[in-house]
Order: C-alpha cells, then structure tokens, then sequence
C-alpha cells in the first residue's frame, strides 16, 4: 500500500485535465460503476486491450504493438476536454485527429511501465519507451496504437499482463493477440471474486484516519500465455 505522498506526481497516466478527472470520478460515483467494490477501488475508465507481438528468425519477442480501446463515455470526456467533435458528429477532421495524437502517451512519468508487463521464465523483461502508431475515433470510441521494444527473448513461455497497478483504468483484453505461427496466445481470465475478497481484505487494513492508495490491478488482470509448436 502506498500513501498519497509516496505516489509519483502525473497519475493517471492518460491525458486528463482536473476537469476531466472530476467528472470521471463524479460520474463513476453517481452509477455506482462495479457496485460490488468499495468507491476507492473502483475503475473509472474502461479500456479493450490488444497486442501484436513482432518476433525474430529465432522466434524471439523484439516489439509488441499495443492497441488500447477506451470506453465511450471516457472517450468523450477526452474530446470534449481537448474540444475537438465541436458538431458531434464522431468523425474527426485529420487536424483533429493529429491533436489527439499521443494523448495517453506524453505524459508518462519516470518508472511508469506503461501498463504492460511482459514476464519470461518469471523474468520481468525491459520495455521500450512508446512509439505512437495510430489513433482514430469509430462508434463514438477512441483507439490508440502505440509500440514498445522488448529486451529479446523466446516467444514461447511468454507470460503477459495488460493492467494498471492502481485499478483506477480496467484493461481487458478482448482485442485480438496476435504473432506469427507457429505461435498463439491464449487469454486467461482473473478469479474476480477472489480478486475482490484479497481487495476487500487490505482496504480493510487502512486505518479510518489514513488516506493510502492500494494496488488491487494485477488481481484483476487477465494473462495471456504464448506457446509456439516445437519450442
């Protein structure tokens, strides 16, 4: 657990103005967004997660393309915050889309891990900065693409987790995963009661006169493992 004074400064890490911020957080509170969980740990923005791995001649990881599809109440928090859409319309002009370029990308603080974790044998391997791809705007909600270099490694064995340590964004991922073949990735699913009960368990810890900031996301993340036929 982590006071407020221990956090780094700049979370969340997307773009948010303190008006953007506050209305999340207003809007969340008024619908009870995941009523089972207390109103501290609540997620309040909503976001489909999908991957595309890059691999070598030797079946090594090199880059993984990262696809982030945010809800679309989020998503219009964001356009109306950077007042683009003016008409409402969904679609945005190339000047509009070029403002939204790198929106979730340039405000990320020293030691951020960009909401990505890529694990071989149980190693935690090193992670690029973000190298911005695309964003468009489609059905009301943004998609941002953005790619990261990783410390090689063999695909195979490959243990990756898309989660925000401070459960203040939910990924999921429900987008495709995709590498070459021989190669695929499976997505396994959290135990979202457990998750919820351990979550439960260390707010119930804080003492009613402290304000501390836990760290439930990786409890709810879903893990994707990579095989490759032959290795």
């Amino acid at each position: 657990m982590k006071s407020r004074n221990d956090m780094p400064l700049g979370k969340p890490k997307i773009y948010l103005s303190p008006r953007t911020r506050a209305i999340t957080l207003a809007f969340a509170a008024l619908i009870g967004v995941t009523t089972a969980l207390p109103v501290a740990a609540h997620p309040h923005v909503f976001a489909d997660v999908g991957l595309a791995l890059d691999l070598d001649a030797d079946r090594q990881v090199v880059s993984i393309e990262v696809t982030w599809r945010y809800d679309d109440f989020f998503s219009l928090l964001i356009l109306e915050d950077m007042s683009l859409d003016p008409d409402g319309d969904g679609a945005l002009t190339s000047e509009e889309l070029t403002a939204l370029e790198r929106f979730d990308l340039d405000n990320w603080y020293e030691g951020f891990e960009g909401d990505l974790y890529v694990y071989s044998g149980g190693e935690k391997l090193a992670l690029g900065a973000p190298e911005f791809v695309s964003v468009r705007l489609d059905a009301g909600r943004i998609t941002s693409v953005h790619r990261r270099s990783v410390d090689p490694a063999p695909a195979g064995g490959l243990v990756i987790e898309p989660y925000d340590p401070t459960y203040y964004i939910a990924f999921e991922a429900s987008l495709p995963i995709t590498l070459p073949a021989p190669c695929s990735a499976e997505v396994r699913k959290p135990d979202l009661d457990a998750a919820a009960q351990k979550m439960q368990a260390e707010l119930a810890q804080i003492p009613e006169d402290q304000f501390l900031e836990i760290e439930p996301g990786r409890d709810f993340a879903d893990r994707i493992e990579v095989t490759c036929a032959g290795s």
